[in-house]
């Protein structure tokens, strides 16, 4: 059986049954695949940056928006 055919076969089980949990665990198999976690999809060099970024806030290592910025503003 075709990837066309298959889906067609699911569609129809899908159309047909009135068991909502059924529909559910569909719907969760989904929700799961299109929300990927996006710490796995980042490079482990942005990862390293994040985590030291975090790392100076649990110090206190920070700097306040509105100081940062007065040298950017013209």
């Amino acid at each position: 059986m075709n990837i066309q055919a298959e889906k067609l076969e699911i569609m129809k089980m899908i159309l047909e049954t009135d068991n909502p949990s059924i529909l559910e665990s569909i719907k969760r198999l989904f929700t799961r695949e299109s929300s990927k976690d996006f710490w796995a999809e980042l490079p482990q060099e942005q990862k390293d940056e994040i985590l030291i970024g975090l790392q100076e806030i649990d110090n206190g290592d920070t700097v306040n928006y509105d100081d940062f910025m007065k040298p950017h503003k013209k």
